[in-house]
């Protein structure tokens, strides 16, 4: 057994407790289907959302743990439930009238309002396996309407035909009075309107595999149950699913954490074992509300790969899952840095800290150097002080910092550089908003322009930190933090900001001289 593996069976890092909790699942012998089954589920009514896509990364993660302490081999399946009926019109898409002459259709029947692809379905499944394919994934696809109509789900669908009575007995006792007198586990879709349709049966013929039923008019129909001409309600479906594929792992938000229980009950009584849960906690947007598909609050995946890498987001996606966080675009810059943090940290750490660190979980134990040696905090406040509107603007500035450093040797400093102006223009521009120094910070930002205008050493970060250091005691700010506050508002236009002695090599001793007389005189606001 590897190092890697010894540290993996004790490590406290998520993915490799929910592996070894999967792992005891097969400690007797090794499934009969000759791997380890991953599944994860997206519902397409409306665009993705990076929480979903939050969902495959983290499932991903969990399955490359596996593999360090187990030889199993696994497969990931991302299943689309496209079948479902389109309950209401989401508000972030074109040609909303047009959509609404299609509610209840299955969502691989309704026509693409972006008009790129054959259905609405079809046109968010590909957005979904857009966002997987750049992640860099190993999945397959799998589509509920092929599921369904192929015949692949057929047996189990007999199954429950057949034992209806004993999944419509576990899922009454989840039900309100008044939704029992017309619930049933079977949806069809109507043969002549092509909707999905929530009626009662009036009869299931287990032997016949049929349901018949009444539509809204009131005419009788009777259909078989296989074929694709029913779906299964999503609570049901959850559990047959299960079933059918023998699906060993699967995690979904915590707002499926009270069903859990249901689906499990739905896969046994369906003849099958429960794969193993993990529930996660939702993500927020900055008010603190939950994040929706429909609504399109928060960030969309283009929007954060527009200020930052795929693994700054992946890394954001690591911590705390349990735990609810706010996805604004805020939280972009401290990602970034604390993603890349990691990453130089990871050569000197020993086999147990490489195994807790986050990076080994992102990049599936693979882990690259990181070339950004200015932090992304620092670019921002450089992109400001600089007016930069482009990324080569900023590279006048690093190339005097580290001489050395291009764009191919420094791919990440390079790519970031871009991300920085980008994100600068957009949301640090607008907002701010600079003050005038009061009596004693003026004192002291006059001192520090002295010590600058007599500075004969090379710039080094560390030593004009200890300037700027000795300059706050000096004049008595207490605590300490309120000299680098008033530094970040009057010079910066902001609240917080780098360490400010990187920032003086990073951007230049005669600039930041300059930088302060525009402070003292009031004409950077």
């Amino acid at each position: 057994m590897t190092a890697m593996r010894d540290a993996a069976m004790s490590s406290k890092a998520w993915p490799f407790e929910e592996a070894r909790q999967l792992l005891k699942r097969y400690e007797k012998a090794p499934p009969e289907k000759g791997f380890v089954l991953f599944e994860t589920g997206y519902g397409p009514s409306g665009l993705p959302h990076i929480g979903t896509f939050g969902e495959v990364l983290r499932t991903t993660m969990i399955r490359r743990a596996f593999e360090v302490i187990s030889d199993i081999p696994t497969k990931l399946i991302c299943f689309s439930d496209d079948l479902d009926g389109m309950r209401k019109v989401p508000g972030n898409v074109p040609q909303q009238d047009m959509l609404a002459e299609h509610i209840q259709k299955p969502l691989t029947s309704v026509p693409d309002p972006f008009g790129t692809h054959e259905s609405f379905g079809d046109h968010n499944n590909a957005m979904l396996r857009r966002f997987l394919d750049t992640f860099g994934f190993e999945y397959e696809f799998y589509s509920a309407r092929t599921f369904y109509q192929s015949g692949q789900f057929d047996e189990i669908l007999l199954r429950c035909a057949e034992r209806y009575d004993d999944l419509m007995s576990i899922m009454l006792k989840s039900l309100r009075e008044e939704r029992r007198e017309t619930y049933s586990i079977f949806l069809p879709i109507h043969p002549e309107t092509g909707r999905v349709i929530y009626v009662p049966m009036k009869h299931v013929d287990a032997a016949n595999g049929t349901v018949t039923f009444d539509d809204e008019t009131g005419r009788e129909w009777t259909l078989p149950v296989t074929g694709g001409n029913v779906k299964l309600q999503w609570k049901p479906d959850f559990g047959a699913r299960w079933a059918a594929l023998g699906v060993d792992f699967e995690m979904y938000g915590k707002e499926h954490a009270t069903n859990e229980k249901i689906y499990d009950a739905i896969c046994r009584t369906l003849g099958a074992r429960p794969p193993e849960h993990f529930s996660y906690e939702l993500f927020l947007d900055d008010q603190g509300q939950k994040i929706s598909k429909s609504s399109g609050n928060g960030i969309s995946i283009d929007e954060w790969l527009t200020y930052a890498s795929t693994e700054s987001l992946s890394y954001f996606m690591y911590q705390k899952p349990k735990t609810a966080k706010r996805l604004f675009f805020d939280v972009i810059p401290k990602a970034v840095d604390e993603y890349h943090q990691q990453l130089r940290a990871y050569p000197d750490q020993d086999a147990a800290g490489k195994a807790a660190n986050p990076v080994f979980h992102i990049h599936s134990g693979h882990v690259p150097e990181s070339t950004l040696i200015v932090p992304f905090a620092m670019l921002l406040n450089l992109a400001s002080v600089s007016g930069a509107e482009d990324k080569e603007t900023l590279w006048g500035f690093i190339r005097r910092y580290a001489p050395d450093a291009t764009a191919a040797s420094h791919p990440d400093l390079d790519a970031a550089a871009g991300y920085a102006v980008r994100y600068f223009n957009d949301f640090v521009k607008p907002e701010r908003v600079y003050r005038a120094p009061d009596a004693r910070e003026r004192a002291a930002l006059e001192d520090l322009k002295v010590r600058l205008e007599a500075w004969d050493a090379p710039a080094d970060p560390e030593e004009l930190q200890s300037m700027v250091f000795a300059v706050g005691k000096d004049h008595e700010f207490e605590p300490l933090r309120d000299w680098f506050k008033a530094l970040y508002e009057i010079l910066l236009g902001a609240s917080q900001g780098p360490r400010f002695g990187g920032f003086i090599a990073l951007y230049g001793i005669r600039e930041t001289i300059a930088l302060i007389d525009k402070g003292l005189s009031g004409s950077l606001g």
